[in-house]
């Protein structure tokens, strides 16, 4: 396999990870948001089902209660932009990085959860039902996280500069207009 085939199957796999791992965002946010069954797209709407995400953000027991709908109002919004963010490719270093990052965050306090033995409302996907931690942190971490690590890696190496030796062997090699 040439080194055009290999780049080649890793552009297609890095851009297919990315489409996974942002539409799974997307969504994410979006039914975070999501109004309650027989209400429409309206502020006071997608406000309580913000309310309602809080709760299953308080469910964690991690952060002070005065942060705990600031950071349920924010983070819907966040995982659209992100998921946006990646399918865009601008930056995608970075913003392969901050995916990494959020599925860490997820996995430490699913884990959290875990350890802890309470039984959440993990609010991954909107409201939902009680799920049990393990699930979910085996669903994140086992799927997500390995995704959201997979697309960082690729991203780095898809954008590193050449080594020195390749470029020097590379200089040594004849162009097309050069007689061989």
């Amino acid at each position: 396999m040439t080194d055009f085939s290999r780049t080649r199957i890793g552009r297609i796999l890095l851009l297919v990870g990315r489409i996974v791992l942002a539409g799974i965002l997307i969504y994410a946010g979006i039914e975070k948001m999501q109004p309650q069954p027989g209400m429409p797209w309206n502020l006071h709407s997608i406000n309580l089902s913000l309310l309602m995400f809080s709760w299953a953000v308080d469910s964690y027991k991690i952060l002070p209660a005065g942060m705990v709908t600031l950071f349920a109002q924010a983070l819907p919004a966040f995982e659209i932009f992100l998921g946006l963010w990646l399918l865009s490719g601008v930056a995608l270093r970075l913003s392969s990085l901050v995916s990494a990052l959020l599925m860490c965050m997820f996995v430490i306090a699913l884990g959290s959860a875990y350890e802890r033995d309470l039984g959440i409302n993990c609010g991954c996907f909107g409201a939902g039902v009680q799920v049990s931690a393990k699930t979910e942190l085996m669903r994140v971490g086992g799927l997500l996280l390995p995704l959201a690590i997979a697309i960082t890696v690729g991203a780095f190496l898809l954008h590193r500069k050449p080594s020195r030796a390749g470029v020097a062997a590379n200089s040594a090699l004849p162009t097309s207009s050069e007689p061989a």
